[in-house]
């Protein structure tokens, strides 16, 4: 059985970043990351741009000026401007090369077509430069970068329509288990609506992660064998629930030893997530988790998601961990470190009634896990605790 610390860094070092490449349209590249380096076409802005509603002015010695037009934003005129003309102007319009500085329309007085400023006016104050964000031929964002709503924003502004970026691992989501059948069909005794499909489907596609196929195995060593020895080839993640312990009826682990997976770890010293295995075969990662919902998300979030951030070749590849001040109490027994589902707010954390590894009902209310170490026996109230939180 390995240590939590050690299983992390067994994820860490054998997910590789897949490092290939995948054209995608700019408004469905969002948060994908850059596969390579993006370089200017055109200048931003495209030419010198009023920042403001106001005037465009020739200086001269004089504060008043001759208004001698309007430009909107859209306009393409370039007029001559001769010291101490001034034409309107608005946010956005390509300002005159002869004017030299916009003077915001709260600071000038207009009488007929005779313009007066106030105070001094400096050059070029109000105007945004060409290329003032980006000069064409340079780069305009680095490889890597993860495509924002601004950053798609930002190249959209640059005339960009489709991108180079990294493609996401394709993914399959195993469940097993002749107990287990569909929401809506007729529950009959002994059968069990399956729900860990579903459940951490959801958490992949919070994630961004949408290649995503459900697969359904019965409790059968060929059937298994033969599904994962397909989804092993063909995906780039393949994660397993249910099946992994030694039972009768538990074909997974045997199915993997006998597809020559190498295993990296099968249990760890945790709870919930004790039966939790993760290997690799040639490209695909595989994981295989507990069947107890809880105990499934739990080791989601604390290993799976950190080898989903390794593979896309993430700077931040586990997720956040604070102090917090506990408002509970909480008595742990044996000696295993624990993650128990909470609720954080405001700089303090609420460890929730019912942890066990298949509740579900908790974890629904939680936004966090407090992580409670094998040296610690008991939470008080206002002790400080470590705090894992959750991306939803």
């Amino acid at each position: 059985m390995i240590l939590i610390k050690d299983a992390i860094q067994q994820v860490k070092d054998n997910c590789k970043p897949l490092l290939k490449e995948v054209i995608k349209p700019i408004e469905k590249s969002g948060n994908y990351n850059l596969y390579k380096d993006i370089y200017a076409t055109i200048n931003m802005p495209p030419f010198r741009q009023s920042a403001m509603d106001g005037y465009a002015v020739h200086l001269h010695k004089d504060l008043n000026y001759t208004l001698v037009g309007e430009i909107k934003a859209g306009d393409n005129g370039n007029p001559i401007l001769k010291p101490g003309d001034a034409v309107r102007i608005f946010t956005g319009s390509p300002v005159p090369d002869t004017a030299n500085a916009i003077v915001i329309q709260e600071n000038v007085s207009v009488k007929e077509n005779i313009l007066q400023t106030e105070g001094n006016i400096v050059s070029n104050q109000n105007i945004r430069p060409l290329g003032e964000q980006v000069t064409k031929g340079n780069l305009a964002l680095p490889k890597g970068t993860k495509l924002t709503p601004a950053a798609i924003g930002y190249l959209t502004g640059l005339g960009i329509t489709d991108v180079s970026v990294l493609k996401k691992p394709s993914i399959a989501l195993v469940t097993t288990g002749n107990e287990l059948i569909d929401a809506g069909q007729p529950l009959t005794y002994g059968k069990l609506y399956e729900s860990n499909s579903k459940m951490l489907q959801n958490a992949l596609y919070n994630l961004k992660f949408y290649d995503v196929t459900l697969h359904k195995i019965e409790d059968d060593f060929n059937k298994t064998y033969s599904i994962l020895n397909t989804l092993i080839n063909e995906k780039d993640v393949v994660i397993i629930s249910g099946g992994i312990s030694v039972g009768d009826y538990d074909f997974v682990g045997k199915a993997l030893d006998a597809l020559e997976v190498d295993t990296l770890f099968y249990k760890v010293k945790q709870k919930p997530g004790k039966p939790l295995f993760f290997g690799k075969k040639d490209q695909a990662t595989i994981f295989a988790l507990p069947g107890n919902p809880a105990a499934a998300l739990t080791c989601f979030y604390i290993y799976v998601y950190t080898a989903l951030q390794k593979l896309m070749n993430r700077d931040s590849i586990e997720l956040p961990r604070i102090k917090a001040k506990s408002n509970s109490e909480f008595n742990k027994k044996g000696d295993r470190p624990q993650f128990l589902k909470a609720h954080y707010s405001n700089q303090s954390v609420t460890i929730l009634e019912g942890q066990s590894s298949a509740m579900l009902q908790t974890f629904a209310l939680s936004n966090a896990l407090v992580f409670m170490p094998s040296t610690t026996d008991k939470i008080n109230i206002n002790d400080q605790v470590e705090v894992i939180v959750l991306p939803i």
